[in-house]
């Protein structure tokens, strides 16, 4: 608990974070309670045997995760996989069953696994040998899954604190000139120079919640821990994990090399967690989520501060001019209002359609369709059926909501378009469906070439990538096309001043009011109210944390919103006065140049957070943050050209005009 005093401010953001988000209500769909019972004493609800499940290693100096098998590890006799769905295949887990199987309620010392034993002679051997060293070598993490709970690492660090990672290593290596890497540190004895040491054995605890004290039968798993250590087995029929020297696998092995693989497991009891809470230590007790919780508060409330200011600032001064404006009877008012502002005499010029309309009207279609699909996934993660216990639940509903959003897309392009005075109406329902998921499309398609070459389990199987793009012509497109039919029936937004026929043209323009310098500056404060959320964002995809605070990421959301939408007014209001009535594409390229801010970004936290080496890493992680770029663009610009499109509407419907 923080024994500090907090800020009015700090108090009012968590009120509303509180109020319209309640993060904590983790298990809303689908994801029932088992229990289990002891050998014997259970019926056909309570089960006896639990099976700990295998997800794919990932590493946070490489990109390419793999399978649990490509590193020669204990294989389960009868393999088995669950189902997965469609978000877990995109982000590449690979599910499998494991040898590991414990008896509920007994308590297992040190017991073999297999053996894996690799000859020098045998170049089979020396390449899956080789393969687990560079696995070692790049920090290869497992994670196993008890049911569908995270099995954790929970070790001490500074200051007394503990946290918990939703993984463990392979092993570890020394190298050659003494200094243990990565995990080499939490035992004094892994001191040999150019050695690699393989965690083969792990102490596993698994904390249950008896149903006695509840009313129920049986018992609920609330937390699995396990300890992983590395000791060389003497007889591998007859193990023994007490002390003893560590696995050592040399960087050059010259006699052939066996590692046997134990567990230990141990069951307690422990009615103090309940289950609807067992993530709980997982997610508070993660590495970098441990968020500075007041910090982050603060940042809202100034970012809520200056929304106000800049909202306040506009409706002060628009109502002063227009007033201004409207005492036509009073001619002196009326030259002086038009000395000191110059908005109102492009009125003849300001809905004049922009260059390349055709672009335009489709950009923005695609960035409706990304806003809503962003507004309802986050709303339901949100309420919590999103959350991190339900495996590829986000990435699903975020493609799924994307393939059945055609029709809006369709419809804002095919409007906007007519408004424009384009009459290509096939050509812009094919861009609209076609142009912006071609691109994605294509560079994922490429990343997933990298992958597929590299052996990585992140590589999307062919059925996949055809189910993909049936979902996409199959429904998208379609409803796309449904969507620009009733676009182009509907009339051509009607616009409160008509134009002029010859254009005006338009003054010598200063340094602040010139298109570059203006878009560059609109940017910048959306992204500020971004850039803190954005580095958690980052890392949970690179670093392979769980990203769980769905309720602030919305509450951000929103404040993106309002954000884009007043720098842009404030820009398109100080240009209007400039006599500039080029706003159109000026206005998405505003708020869209946040997207730049974002990979400018990007490229910081990879050079200066990750530890990626590798041209195939490197070059996936840009190939997929161009993806999350392009979406960010679509989706910015759509809000800053929208907010525009509403204010100039409204300031020039209300003058009067001659």
């Amino acid at each position: 608990k923080m024994k500090r005093r907090i800020h009015f401010g700090f108090v009012l953001v968590y009120t509303l974070v509180s109020y319209f988000c309640p993060c904590s209500a983790f298990y809303l769909p689908g994801l029932a309670p088992v229990s289990f019972c002891e050998d014997g004493k259970g019926g056909d609800d309570c089960q006896t045997v639990i099976q700990l499940f295998v997800n794919r290693l990932d590493s946070v100096e490489s990109v390419l995760p793999y399978e649990y098998d490509v590193f020669d590890f204990c294989k389960d006799a009868k393999e088995m996989r669950p189902s997965e769905n469609l978000g877990q295949v995109l982000f590449g887990e690979r599910i499998e069953s494991s040898p590991y199987k414990f008896n509920f309620k007994q308590d297992v010392k040190c017991k073999a696994v297999c053996t894996k034993g690799y000859k020098k002679d045998n170049q089979d051997d020396v390449t899956k040998l080789n393969f687990l060293k560079m696995g070692m070598q790049l920090n290869y993490q497992h994670h196993w899954i008890i049911d569908n709970m995270p099995v954790t690492w929970c070790y001490d660090v500074e200051d007394g604190q503990k946290y918990c990672n939703p993984g463990f290593p392979i092993g570890c290596l020394v190298t050659s000139d003494g200094r243990p890497k990565d995990a080499c540190v939490i035992n004094a004895e892994f001191n040999k120079k150019n050695t690699f040491y393989v965690f083969n054995h792990v102490d596993i605890k698994i904390t249950y919640h008896s149903g006695k004290t509840e009313g129920w039968r049986g018992a609920r798993l609330v937390t699995a821990t396990l300890e992983p250590k590395s000791i060389k087995q003497a007889d591998e029929n007859n193990p023994s994990c007490d002390g003893g020297n560590p696995m050592e696998v040399p960087a050059d092995f010259e006699n052939e090399v066996k590692i046997t693989y134990t567990y230990s497991v141990a069951f307690e009891e422990n009615n103090s967690i309940k289950w609807a809470s067992r993530w709980d230590y997982i997610l508070v007790s993660m590495p970098h989520t441990n968020i500075q919780w007041f910090s982050i508060m603060n940042s809202l409330v100034i970012v809520l501060f200056l929304s106000g200011m800049v909202a306040m600032i506009m409706l002060r001064t628009l109502h002063k001019d227009i007033a201004r404006y409207n005492q036509v009877d009073q001619v002196k008012a009326f030259e002086d209002a038009q000395e000191e502002s110059g908005w109102k005499q492009v009125h003849g010029d300001v809905f004049r359609p922009p260059r390349k309309g055709m672009l335009l009207s489709v950009f923005l279609g695609q960035g409706t369709q990304i806003f809503i699909m962003t507004f309802i996934t986050l709303f339901l993660a949100c309420l919590g059926f999103l959350s991190p216990a339900n495996r590829g639940a986000l990435m699903t509903c975020a493609v799924v909501l994307w393939v059945l959003l055609g029709t809006p897309a369709g419809y804002v392009s095919a409007r906007l378009y007519k408004t424009f005075g384009g009459e290509k109406w096939k050509t812009n329902v094919l861009l609209t469906a076609l142009l912006c998921p071609g691109i994605v499309f294509a560079d994922f398609f490429l990343m997933n070439l990298i992958l597929w070459v590299e052996g990585s389990s992140a590589a999307i199987p062919f059925g996949t990538l055809v189910a993909i793009l049936a979902l996409w012509f199959g429904i998208s497109v379609p409803l796309t096309f449904v969507g620009a039919y009733f676009g182009f029936k509907k009339p051509a937004i009607e616009q409160p001043v008509r134009t002029n026929q010859i254009p005006r043209q338009i003054p010598e323009q200063s340094f602040f009011t010139k298109p570059i310098p203006g878009i560059v500056m609109g940017g910048i404060l959306p992204f500020g109210c971004i850039f803190i959320q954005l580095f958690f964002i980052l890392n949970s995809i690179w670093s392979h944390q769980m990203y769980y605070m769905f309720g602030f990421l919305f509450l951000v959301f929103i404040i993106l919103l309002i954000t884009c939408s007043e720098a842009t007014i404030l820009l398109c209001y100080f240009h209007l006065c400039a006599e500039d009535y080029h706003w159109w594409w000026r206005s998405f390229l505003t708020s869209g140049f946040t997207a730049v801010y974002l990979f400018i970004y990007a490229v910081h936290y990879f050079f200066s957070k990750l530890q990626i080496i590798g041209a195939a890493s490197t070059f996936l992680y840009f190939g997929y943050t161009m993806i999350m770029v392009l979406i960010f663009f679509l989706f910015t610009g759509t809000i800053g050209f929208f907010a525009c499109f509403w204010f100039v509407n409204k300031i020039y419907s209300v003058v009067k005009v001659d």
